[in-house]
């Protein structure tokens, strides 16, 4: 999760202008939470300005609330993402979670790694993995795809799809081989094997 001056960001609101709010803690500062406008610049760097400082945390929670319906009153625009630790769960369905295995995005790490014992079914049976990561922030397509992770949402519209039921492995695994045999690509020539007769 992003930290400033300090505070790590507990939750942060952005709008569709750009712009957004967030709730930071920092246990030994003077005044423990603060709410602050934010948005991010050309570079993808977050950046924090017109801070509000408490010491109660339900307080902190309600001025966070307030500026955020306020902005929105004023400026008429809509919630278009909510960040929070481990908001967005990736299942590594292919292989452990280990160095290289999934993407590690500017200012957005991961904020949970786990490693099951095993590869288990995950998401009420939909689909198995050998463990999961929590971001902050959504992660592209691309990289999802590219270290070949599936998000939770992905995993429930499968499930949704069998209405319900999780889906027998046999028909996981055709369709596990299905994908090999589609990404393998067309084989070398074949060599022919020399005449040996009637041996």
């Amino acid at each position: 999760m992003d930290k400033n001056q300090g505070y790590a960001i507990l939750k942060a609101v952005m709008l569709e202008n750009g712009r957004g709010f967030a709730l930071g803690e920092n246990p030994t500062a003077p005044s423990p939470y603060v709410t602050w406008a934010c948005y991010d610049d050309k570079n993808g760097q977050r950046q924090y300005e017109w801070g509000h400082y408490g010491n109660d945390l339900t307080a902190m929670e309600k001025d966070f609330a307030d500026r955020v319906q306020d902005y929105q009153r004023l400026f008429k625009v809509k919630i278009v993402q909510i960040e929070a630790p481990g908001l967005y769960k990736y299942y590594s369905t292919q292989r452990p979670v280990d160095i290289g295995t999934f993407p590690k995005p500017p200012h957005n790490a991961p904020d949970e790694i786990v490693n099951y014992d095993q590869r288990i079914p995950v998401e009420g049976g939909a689909f198995v993995a050998w463990g999961h990561l929590t971001y902050t922030k959504p992660l592209t397509e691309k990289q999802v795809s590219d270290y070949e992770l599936r998000s939770a949402p992905d995993i429930s519209e499968l499930r949704r799809e069998s209405c319900g039921r999780p889906r027998p492995i046999a028909q996981q695994m055709k369709e596990v081989v299905a994908l090999t045999e589609a990404n393998r690509g067309d084989p070398g020539p074949k060599k022919k094997a020399p005449d040996r007769g009637d041996r």
